[in-house]
């Protein structure tokens, strides 16, 4: 479904963030985080846009059997960290990493290429791949980045 939403949200400049089935036993509901490609703010308007560009796709396509309630957010408080990107518009924040062998909630301390540096209390720097670990932001700036 990633794939599918992410075919359909690119063109109209964003970016598919996670996708997630709730309530998988009952009426699924499916969500789908997004961010926009120039990084400015998702708008109301933007979220709408979205959502009859996928809900339209879904429509045709039927990736889900049944029944289910499809809902677009912007990326919120704990917004997935999956691209290097990601984590240098956030540096100096904290982010919850888990993984590789980790469980810890950091500030990014650098990013060089696709690797990401974290000050982990006790341990100092931990380096880790993208891609090779779940990261989501833990502290939410005091402007959009």
């Amino acid at each position: 479904m990633q794939t599918l939403a992410d075919g359909v949200l690119r063109p109209l400049g964003f970016e598919v963030l996670d996708v997630q089935v709730q309530n998988p036993g009952r009426r699924p509901i499916v969500v789908i985080r997004m961010d926009r490609l120039d990084e400015q703010p998702v708008t109301v308007e933007d979220l709408e846009t979205a959502s009859r560009a996928v809900g339209a796709e879904f429509d045709r396509t039927d990736p889900i059997a049944g029944e289910y309630r499809l809902e677009l957010e912007s990326p919120g408080a704990k917004r997935p960290l999956t691209r290097a990107r990601h984590f240098e518009r956030m540096l100096g924040l904290k982010a919850r990493v888990r993984g590789e062998g980790h469980a810890f909630t950091a500030p990014i301390k650098a990013v060089a290429g696709e690797q990401v540096t974290f000050d982990v209390e006790g341990q100092g720097d931990v380096t880790l791949m993208v891609g090779t670990f779940q990261g989501n932001l833990a502290e939410f700036p005091d402007r959009h980045r």
